[in-house]
């Protein structure tokens, strides 16, 4: 290596090492004639080894599938407590450590900052070409830029790696909104981030296991953390900012300013591959479920209690009270009471548009019993709804599948109840009447909405809101371009002497039959305007609306569905992780059901300023316990018998369970059946063959010597075969499955390379 002025020369950086030694890797590989540069080859990883069985006398003491059937029983039971892992009496574990109200922070000594720019510098320096997604998950990439990153950045005692990753790539999706020329560098850069952050993520659940690896996975996704954490000084005091109204006002958490989970950014940053990774999908379960519980950071809370603040800990409800008001506000809890919610919300429309009155006339100035009933309960839906927007922004909550719906709703009602009280304050029939009018707009907003709850997961949904947006805005920029015809047409109607003036609205109503391509009567009309100007423009219109416009519309919807319909499972986790993200809620608000929740803010909320927070706390408990008594019982009992047992032999959730006896009738019940019930064991005792293939020294030696030495009991006429047409010409190397492995034992284990 050289040296620059004398000195001694400087050493290569990680990533320049991993450089070197796949370039070295790859000039001493063997190309079996093939030119330079035509094949990739690597280093084939280390296959994983079964781990050796006790033996006894030289017999194994039980068979491999009774080990395995006993792996699997144990992790089905791995995150239970055992009766000497007691929690404490709110049924948390890791119990509380101190008998103060709050938990502190035990990640506050890392440096977020650091952190943060560390990886920033890092992304800058590896990435400065464009790259597609599939190119970065490319052999050649993962072993020259994406593995070292790993090795380097992950980190075993530091949960926020995944955190300062994705804090990077929202700052380069950001930046290359406004740096054109850098436009798809920074875009490869962050999905870089991305890729780091899920592989790290994963070194997380495979080094850490059993409930210490799900509180540590819980601690990296869910944990809070404040971009200036342990920031230098001088930083600190050029970013100082003061303190903001909601904590002066006492309604967030003091300790929780400018804290964000990586779950969170990972939703904000719209990190899809990131979310739908196994290790990040079994802590969105488990927090969907209310396995794992924590108090959420909130950006405002309308019902602030702040006395109590849970750590991140799993859940015990055998040592839970029975009255635990903390489970109203699990996410599968609440997700099944918003839809009963809703149902009521939706019943009580009915009977209002049902019986309103039909005539104008005093009937319209008196509300009726259905009415004030809808009324009354609307308006604490509402305010659920409000409140919703407000405990973790308005970015986090438009991901939610539904909630253009359910904004929508709240923009009709509002206007609804506007009317109506003016009109019954000016005694104006004619003004409440109007009111009910628009009222009824609400209908196509709530039958649709109450689909999207019962079906989120459906494809068809998902794509048909990204769609909708598609189509809004296409429509608006159509309108925005062909606003110049109008403008035209109006203005040579008004000079032609001899015809009707014709309004910009009958101008428009033509216009819009032209562009659905439903009459022609603007054509026909269009000479009234010029004879030869008029028609002119309105065939124009028709050519560019009617056929280009609606096109390019068509070939859009076809496009974003494709688009959606090919990464259809990363969409649907992605609305998971939304979905239980919004469900962990801080503000009390939501322990009550509407229009509950209205009469809590106007009693409760005067009494924040009044009491102290340990007896506001108490208040706030008694009021939920008493008002959600049945369903706090009924939520207790279920989740003592059913909270954490999962489904037999970790087969995958049955769905439609409804269906299970039919599916026995018909002609293919059997394939499903045979694996409801365990083999008995004189089944077991029959599969001794298993032990010698996995367990034995064939497989210690390697998972391709096993395959060869079961590929060489076949007959000789399956190894003439196919198996001689698969051997190289040089006898010390053979090909198997398209790979070329070398004949000897130690070759195998220290120098084979793959072609990829």
């Amino acid at each position: 290596m050289q040296k620059t002025n004398g000195s001694p020369a400087a050493r290569p950086t990680f990533l320049e090492d991993a450089r070197i030694n796949s370039d070295n890797a790859r000039s001493e590989s063997d190309y079996d004639g093939a030119s330079p540069g035509a094949h990739i080859t690597v280093e084939a990883p280390p296959r994983p080894a079964l781990s050796r069985r006790t033996t006894v006398r030289g017999e194994s003491v039980k068979s491999i599938s009774e080990a395995l059937r006993l792996a699997r029983s144990r992790e089905e039971q791995e995150t239970l407590l055992g009766e000497h892992e007691l929690a404490d009496d709110d049924g948390c574990y890791p119990p509380r450590s101190m008998d103060g109200p709050r938990a502190p922070n035990p990640h506050q000594s890392l440096p977020i900052y650091t952190t943060i720019h560390k990886i920033r510098r890092l992304i800058i320096a590896s990435i400065d070409d464009p790259y597609s997604l599939e190119q970065l998950k490319s052999p050649r990439m993962n072993v020259a830029v994406i593995r070292p990153l790993v090795e380097h950045l992950y980190d075993p005692d530091d949960v926020s790696i995944v955190y300062c990753l994705l804090v990077n790539r929202v700052q380069f999706l950001r930046e290359q909104s406004y740096q054109a020329h850098h436009q798809t560098v920074n875009i490869t850069r962050a999905n870089v981030c991305e890729l780091i952050a899920a592989r790290v993520l994963r070194r997380y659940d495979e080094d850490h296991e059993g409930r210490e690896g799900l509180l540590m996975l819980a601690n990296v996704l869910v944990a809070g953390f404040e971009p200036f954490q342990n920031a230098p000084l001088e930083v600190m005091n050029l970013n100082r900012t003061d303190i903001h109204w909601t904590i002066r006002w006492g309604l967030t958490r003091p300790e929780y300013q400018r804290m964000l989970t990586a779950l969170e950014v990972a939703i904000v940053s719209e990190s899809k591959n990131f979310l739908s990774t196994s290790a990040c999908q079994k802590i969105v379960e488990n927090v969907y479920r209310g396995r794992i519980i924590y108090t959420p950071t909130s950006f405002l809370d309308f019902l602030p209690d702040h006395y109590k603040n849970r750590g991140i800990s799993l859940y015990d409800p055998r040592k839970a009270p029975y009255l635990n008001q903390y489970r109203l506000i699990v996410p599968r809890t609440r997700n099944i009471l918003e839809v009963f919610q809703f149902i009521v919300l939706l019943v009580l429309y009915m009977l209002v548009m049902v019986y309103k009155a039909h005539t104008i006339g005093p009937s319209h100035l008196k509300f009726t019993i259905y009415e004030l009933v809808f009324t009354i309960y609307a308006i604490g839906w509402v305010l659920d709804e409000i409140a919703s927007v407000c405990e973790h922004g308005w970015t986090v909550h438009t991901e939610n599948l539904w909630s253009f719906l359910d904004i929508t709703f709240v923009v009709i009602f509002w206007t609804y109840f506007g009317i109506r009280v003016h009109g019954l304050a000016t005694n104006d029939g004619s003004t409440s009447k109007l009111a009910l009018d628009v009222l009824s707009m609400a209908a196509p907003i709530l039958l649709p909405r109450l689909a999207f709850c019962l079906m989120s997961e459906n494809m068809l949904f998902i794509s048909l809101r990204a769609m909708m947006a598609d189509f809004t805005f296409l429509t608006l920029l159509a309108v925005w371009c062909f606003g110049g015809f109008l403008i035209a047409m109006r203005r040579l109607s008004e000079t032609q002497d001899g015809y009707i003036e014709h309004s910009v609205l009958t101008i428009a109503k033509w216009m819009l039959w032209i562009w659905f391509g439903l009459d022609g009567t603007g054509i026909q009309r269009s000479a009234e305007m010029h004879w030869l100007l008029g028609p002119t423009l309105m065939i124009t219109f028709a050519f560019l609306g009617n056929t280009l416009f609606l096109t390019i519309l068509v070939a859009m919807l076809s496009n974003t569905y494709t688009n959606l319909a090919q990464n259809a499972t990363a969409e649907i986790q992605f609305r998971r992780a939304v979905l239980t993200f919004e469900g962990v809620k801080s503000d009390a608000i939501f322990a009550y059901r509407p229009p509950f929740n209205v009469l809590a803010l106007l009693i409760l909320l005067p009494l924040k300023w009044v009491l102290s927070p340990r007896w506001f706390h108490k208040v706030n408990i008694t009021a939920v316990r008493v008002l959600n008594a049945p369903i706090l019982l009924i939520v207790s009992i279920y989740e003592r018998r059913y909270l954490w047992r999962r489904n037999r032999l970790l087969s995958p959730p049955r769905k439609h369970t409804w269906l299970t006896m039919w599916e026995h009738f018909g002609a293919h019940g059997d394939l499903q059946a045979v694996f409801e019930t365990e083999p008995p064991q004189s089944v077991i005792d029959e599969m001794d063959d298993i032990d010698d293939v996995l367990g034995g020294e064939e497989w210690d030696q390697g998972f391709v010597n096993a395959l060869r030495a079961r590929r060489d009991s076949r007959a000789t006429s399956v190894a003439s075969g196919v198996w001689g047409r698969n051997m190289s010409r040089d006898p010390g190397i053979r090909r198997l499955n398209g790979f070329r492995r070398r004949s000897t034992r130690e070759e195998m284990f220290t120098g084979s390379v793959a072609e990829v």
